[in-house]
């Protein structure tokens, strides 16, 4: 396989060269080719967890190791 380095914008300038039904193809094969990772917990879910870790070492509820 060849490989060729290409800067964001030479790859930007290309995008803008094709047509809307072109971007879409490409952004389906994209959306398809990228692994779904079962450990990805959602942001929200995460900061949640966090600020209730901390409501409870503030409150004094720890758990010592």
């Amino acid at each position: 396989m060849l490989t060729l380095p290409i800067t964001k914008d030479q790859l930007l300038f290309l995008i803008d060269q094709l047509s809307e039904t072109e971007k879409q193809e490409i952004l389906q094969h994209l959306i398809q080719q990228q692994p779904l990772d079962s450990d990805d917990t959602p942001d929200e879910i995460v900061i949640a967890n966090i600020r209730q870790g901390f409501k409870e070492a503030l409150s004094g509820q720890l758990i010592p190791l």
